[in-house]
Order: structure tokens, then sequence, then C-alpha cells
């Protein structure tokens, strides 16, 4: 386990990471996150974690930027999980291409908020891909959301952060499976589906 007694972990992200932490799934969420922090927690109550859940449903990087002060350098991380890049891509396919962030954007801004982090607050890192729960590898959708994961591995590599292969994780169980098995619309996934994420986290953290 990669925590120390009585450290600070903030999870920030889109909606996946959201998941009603800010009405009625509050403070977690009902997502990933959460059953990261019960697994975690069941595991190592001696630990002593605080957790803190700081997704917004809709957010891409160009919304982290404009409140990363407040979400994670007022939080003082001693761990910080990042998990964006969906909507980053998933506008320009939802005919929204001004809402869209091209993947230079994405990379440079992302690379710098990890950087000024890291120096202002001395946190730890934990990246995870951006993902698209879709079988046809030749999908444009899915081979460009590819692309901005392996940006996540990149930075993931450079600041010596774990790093959660969300991606390969859904492609495996969805070599005898179908999206519909994990989510309505390949995004959002049912509890099933944030399962595979955890399990993924999970993995990574030990």
């Amino acid at each position: 386990m990669i925590f120390e007694k009585g450290q600070r972990v903030v999870f920030i992200g889109d909606s996946i990471t959201d998941c009603g932490r800010r009405d009625h799934a509050a403070p977690y969420g009902n997502g990933y996150m959460s059953l990261v922090q019960a697994f975690v927690t069941a595991a190592h109550p001696e630990l002593g974690l605080t957790w803190v859940n700081r997704g917004v449903s809709g957010d891409t990087v160009r919304d982290l930027a404009a409140r990363w002060e407040r979400d994670v350098i007022e939080q003082r991380p001693d761990w910080l999980s990042v998990k964006i890049g969906i909507n980053d891509v998933w506008r320009f396919f939802q005919d929204r291409p001004a809402d869209a962030v091209p993947i230079e954007e994405y990379q440079t801004t992302l690379r710098a908020l990890l950087a000024d982090t890291v120096e202002r607050t001395g946190c730890r890192l934990i990246l995870a891909d951006p993902y698209l729960i879709e079988s046809d590898h030749d999908d444009p959708q899915y081979a460009m959301t590819a692309e901005y994961a392996a940006v996540v591995k990149t930075l993931a590599a450079d600041f010596g952060a774990r790093h959660v292969p969300v991606q390969a994780a859904f492609d495996r169980v969805l070599a005898s499976t179908t999206p519909a098995d994990w989510a309505d619309d390949r995004i959002h996934p049912n509890l099933a589906g944030h399962a595979v994420i955890a399990r993924a986290f999970l993995d990574t953290l030990s």
C-alpha cells in the first residue's frame, strides 16, 4: 500500500469522479472513488486517511485549470489522483468543437497543473487514463481517446506518478462482454463498470 498514516488523498476529474458527490451521494459520490475509499479503508483502517472528492461533471482540463487553486492547491494533498480527458475528446464527437480540447492543449495544460502542484505542495501523483468503453478499436472516438491516454502515460512516467491503465482494464473485460454490459453510452459506467475502474486503481495502489 502506497499510502502512509494520516495522509490526505484528493481525487479530481469529471463526472466519472463526481458521481453525485455534491448532492445525493456526498461526500465521495457513488462511483469508483467511493469504492477505492471503501476498500482501502476496510483493508487499512489503521492509516486514518482523509479522502476528498473534487470531481465535477462535464469538466475538461480547461475547467480543472479554472478551479485548480481552490480544489487542489488549497486542499494540500499528500496524494493527488487526476482522471480527466473524456470530455476533452467527446466534445469533438458531440458537434461541440469549441468546447473540445486539442491534444496539444490537453498535454500542455495538464503538465503545467501537475508541475505547479508538485512544486507547491510536494504531493505524489496518481494519473488515470481517459477511456471509451468500445470493442471496436478502429472507432474514431476510441482511437482519439487512446492518444489522450498515451499523454497520461507519458506524464506519469515524467512525474514518477502511479499510472492507472483504465482503458486497458475495460479492454480486458470487453474481450468476453459488450459495451452495454458496462455503460449505456460507452462513457458513464454502471456499478460494475465503476468496479472495473476501482480494481485498476487498487492494483496500482498496492
